[in-house]
């Protein structure tokens, strides 16, 4: 383990809770931490306790009258407007402090880097990326990887790659730091052509002063573990090493996954082990070995997200876990009452991960890397159509 990586959890971060029925179950936070425990992956780590964030740090990104919306919708049985009370995004009773408790994660996790006594910190109840300023949306009511980049702003950082892996678009990242040339955002998600929320077209490229900073690759429906790394390595390190970051912020969804229910790129859990190592690599290589990593998407509750975050905070932690480790007996059985699916015996899916560096091809994740390249790459000095770039 890096004597320098810290994990940022408590079992309070279980009450954002959107409802029995909600895709966003919190028992995937539980069977997460759970895994790691039984695996030894936590062995000897002191988990760090976040505080929820107050106001003035959740408005950083928020506007006041939106707080005020989402203290009162738990009293306001007809709704307070600002996308809450939804479907997507129903009231729960303490809907406020759970989620400025998710944004005290991130946030503390940022000050552990700032402060020099990490190098990397992970809160995987963070990366609810969708929150608008003014309401909620995609399951995210308080935006915590905006409000973090915007505290590592204020407090000596001036460079942050911000890296969003997640299927859906990163779009309320993208939209926080839009026109500021200092925050780099990178968002590869499934093409917005056929899956909500519609945005994260290559043309979305920044603007004003931040022109060729927000950076969007649109994978095709059904791209696999090989497609999608060869799309990541095509873009992302060479734009990434260009921005000469001081920091990486990630957030690391896993609704990419082939099961996951609601969209349709095919990843596997060896995929998402493969994305963790790539993006620790480009921390070091390009952010001097700072990396802040939260969570995400992710609706495969039982088999996928447990295995796939474990795989992350190992990661994060320098304790890769081999991938035919068998899952603990313990595990297996407290899960097992939870869900009538067959659940997984080992921590792989058994994928083979290699991929064909990019060059320019005729399939339709070329298509998309392409279509990116050309929009960024010169922005940044490099040549969209050399591999080397």
């Amino acid at each position: 383990m890096s004597p320098r990586a810290a994990v940022v959890w408590t079992p309070d971060f279980l009450g954002y809770d959107l409802g029995d029925d909600h895709p966003l179950d919190p028992v995937r936070l539980d069977l997460t931490m759970r895994l790691a425990t039984g695996l030894g992956v936590l062995e000897g780590v002191e988990p760090l306790v976040p505080k929820p964030a107050p106001d003035e740090e959740v408005q950083r990104v928020h506007v006041p009258a939106y707080l005020a919306a989402v203290k009162a919708a738990p009293d306001m049985p007809f709704g307070v407007g600002h996308g809450l009370g939804t479907e997507d995004n129903p009231i729960f009773a303490g809907m406020h402090e759970a989620s400025a408790l998710v944004c005290g994660g991130s946030l503390l996790a940022a000050k552990e880097i700032a402060e020099g006594r990490a190098d990397r910190a992970v809160n995987i109840a963070g990366g609810l990326h969708h929150a608008m300023p003014d309401h909620a949306s995609g399951f995210c009511v308080y935006n915590d990887c905006a409000v973090a980049i915007s505290w590592l702003l204020d407090h000596g950082f001036d460079r942050i790659a911000y890296v969003d892996v997640d299927v859906h678009h990163g779009d309320g990242v993208q939209a926080a730091f839009y026109r500021d040339p200092r925050v780099l955002t990178i968002s590869l998600h499934q093409h917005p052509m056929t899956l909500w929320p519609g945005t994260g077209w290559p043309a979305e490229a920044g603007e004003g002063p931040a022109i060729g900073t927000a950076v969007n690759v649109a994978l095709p429906p059904g791209t696999g573990d090989s497609g999608w790394l060869r799309a990541f390595h095509a873009v992302v390190p060479s734009l990434v090493t260009a921005f000469r970051p001081q920091v990486l912020v990630t957030q690391c969804g896993v609704d990419t996954h082939a099961e996951d229910p609601l969209a349709n790129l095919g990843l596997s859990v060896d995929g998402h082990r493969a994305i963790y190592r790539a993006l620790r690599d480009l921390a070091e290589q390009a952010a001097g070995g700072k990396w802040l990593a939260t969570g995400g998407g992710g609706y495969g509750l039982f088999r996928v997200v447990p295995r796939s975050w474990t795989h992350l905070i190992a990661t994060v932690l320098d304790r890769d876990v081999e991938p035919h480790r068998p899952l603990p007996a313990g595990w297996v059985a407290h899960t097992a009452s939870l869900t009538g699916q067959r659940l997984p015996s080992e921590m792989t899916e058994g994928r083979d991960t290699s991929y064909e560096p990019w060059t320019e091809g005729a399939d339709r994740v070329d298509t998309a890397v392409l279509e990116t390249r050309r929009m960024l790459f010169p922005l940044h000095g490099l040549d969209p159509d050399d591999p080397r770039d």
